[in-house]
Parts: C-alpha cells; structure tokens; sequence
C-alpha cells in the first residue's frame, strides 16, 4: 500500500475501524429530513464521533466547514427512488472529480445479482484503476441484490453477501460495504470471505437498541465498522447516537451501555 492511501485510509477511520455517516440519499429520496440543513447534521454527527461523511461531490462545499476535520468520501453513482428502476446506479462522477471536491477516498454501489450487475462490475473496476493512480482508497458498496438473492435465510443470504465482498476485493477495493445477514453467526460467513475490512448498513431506521445491537453482532462478528445512514443522519439526536455507535467500534461497548453513556434511553 503506498503511503498515501495508507494516510488517506487513517482519515477515514480510526486504528483500523471505521464510522462512516453516508449522506449521498439527496439523489435517492431527495430532501429528506437530516439532509436539508445537512450542515448542521454534519457537525452533530462528526462532533459525535463519525470518522468520516460522505456525500455527492456537489454538496462538498456544504461539507468541509462542518465536519470538525473528519474524513470525507465522495460517492461516485447513484438513482432515485422515484426513477424505472432504482437498483440501476449511474456514474454521477470521476475520481478526479472526487479529488477536486477534497475527497480522502470515493466509494461505488454495486447490486451483485440484479440485472445491472455486469454494467457496475465493469464501472467499479473503472473506479478502482483511476484510484490507485492518485493513491485514493475505494469504499465499494457490494449488496447482494436481485431474482436469485436468498435474503429470507441468514445463513444462505450470508453467502450470497460473502459473494458480493469477495467481488469487492477482486475488483481491488479498499474497504467493502454490505448488508446485515441477521445474526453474528452468519456474519461471520460474510467477514470470512474477503480479506478487506468489511463495514456493515444501516438500512432502514430503526430503534436505537435495534441499531445498536446490530452493530454489536456485527463487530462480534469480525466487522470493521459501519457505513451507516439514516439511522444516523435521520435521528432526533444526530450526535448521540453517532456517540452511541462510535462507543461499540471504537470502544467495543455493549449496546445498552453505548446506549445509556450517549444519554439515550434503553428500553426495560
């Protein structure tokens, strides 16, 4: 690794684990709450302890002012939940785009299993070539997604997200990004398959104990940290629960314990 991705890897992340805050969904669903005044969501979430942000390389100038000198990605395709089909993701820029707008790293989504899949595998390869000739670490968003995924069963949905981060490394990203398979059990089957540090999605928003305990099973399970989104920017308190899943990665806090030092509740 040369010592520039390794210095723009240690931007992102802390000892090697990484809280990540994705904030790219003004493309997918628009102004959404948490996203309007992102400045301010921003500042909560990095004040709270997020390593990194990330966003579209448009909104970077709403970014660097905010993020109290965490890392920051800038996210490099993307659709809309209003459009045909919104597993088909669009390049939305270049890495030289991304340098340009101050990124330490770029990440890319793939849906491995949908019919967009050979497209994005060829666009992610694309990706991660420019990158490694500016040193500039790839984030690779790998979902198991499609006809044939077996999300029903966690133990077949683990292999099937096993498939996508093994994709990710053979395509030369730096740092994987998936789905929950459900238990800690499972992930394992998921952590096991690549060699890359694998990072956990938040998904959709849930409680702060559900949230919680996933990232918990999930660094149980050999995680690297969380890539997560609306369960973050999307909260009431931004900063606390941000301190919250900070505390498990970082600290390997239990849940309920991240939980009640971030001053949130914990359900009886």
């Amino acid at each position: 690794m040369s010592a520039g991705k390794a210095a723009r890897l240690a931007r992102i992340g802390t000892g090697g684990r990484h809280v990540i805050v994705p904030m790219d969904h003004g493309i997918t669903l628009g102004a959404v709450d948490g996203l309007v005044d992102i400045e301010s969501t921003i500042d909560a979430v990095t004040t709270g302890g997020a390593d990194a942000v990330l966003t579209q390389r448009g909104i970077a100038d709403r970014v660097h002012e905010n993020t109290n000198d965490a890392g920051y990605v800038v996210h490099l395709n993307g659709s809309t939940s209003i459009g045909p089909d919104e597993s088909d993701k669009r390049p939305t820029g270049t890495v030289e785009d991304a340098i340009r707008a101050g990124a330490d790293a770029v990440s890319f989504h793939i849906n491995v299993g949908s019919e967009h899949e050979p497209e994005q595998i060829s666009q992610l390869s694309e990706v991660t070539s420019a990158a490694r000739e500016y040193g500039l670490p790839v984030l690779a968003m790998a979902y198991a997604r499609g006809h044939d995924v077996r999300d029903e069963d966690p133990e077949l949905f683990a292999e099937d997200l096993g498939h996508a981060v093994r994709l990710a490394e053979e395509l030369d990203a730096d740092l994987v990004k998936t789905a929950y398979s459900g238990t800690p059990e499972t992930f394992e089957r998921v952590v096991e398959s690549t060699a890359l540090p694998v990072l956990i999605a938040g998904g959709s928003k849930g409680t702060d104990e559900e949230t919680l305990d996933i990232v918990r099973g999930a660094m149980d399970a050999g995680a690297a940290g969380v890539s997560m989104g609306r369960s973050i920017f999307q909260h009431e308190e931004p900063e606390k629960i941000a301190r919250a899943v900070a505390s498990v990665v970082h600290e390997d806090s239990e849940a309920a314990d991240a939980l009640r030092a971030a001053g949130l509740a914990v359900e009886a």
